[in-house]
């Protein structure tokens, strides 16, 4: 039976310097989302669990954004407006930067899809995720970040 869950690998790194255009073609950086708690998400539209966690993260977003948590989902080189009309269709409430060079892929050496990373407050990854996630997972591991 295959597994409905992946747990994170627990990891200790600086965060990588990555400076991307959201949708509206505004350079972002990690950088600028020091002091909160952040997940990156790199994912692509025709990737079928990238998909499925969609709804999972951008509810988990939805309950702790107040607490200063932002998700940055970062599509791995599809067209802007591809990109536009998916984060539209699935009300996508977070951040969706555009990643046309596969440079968050780089800066986290990892190619596989999706992939995520949680940034403490300090600007230091704490945890690694490749696969799909799930919303017990993300209580479990990732909220008690927001109260350090």
């Amino acid at each position: 039976a295959r597994e409905n869950y992946v747990v994170p690998v627990p990891v200790n790194y600086p965060a990588p310097v990555l400076e991307l255009e959201n949708l509206k073609g505004e350079v972002e950086s990690l950088e600028d989302y020091k002091g909160q708690v952040v997940l990156v998400n790199n994912w692509a539209t025709w990737c079928p669990p990238c998909k499925a966690e969609m709804p999972t993260l951008a509810a988990y977003f939805n309950a702790h954004v107040d607490e200063g948590f932002m998700v940055i989902a970062i599509e791995a080189g599809d067209p802007r407006d591809r990109v536009a009309k998916f984060a539209k269709d699935f009300a996508l409430p977070f951040k969706v930067w555009l990643d046309p060079r596969s440079e968050a892929l780089n800066a986290f050496r990892n190619g596989s899809l999706p992939s995520s990373y949680v940034m403490d407050r300090n600007g230091v990854i704490r945890y690694a995720w490749t696969g799909e996630i799930n919303r017990e997972m993300l209580e479990k591991f990732v909220t008690p970040l927001l109260s350090e």
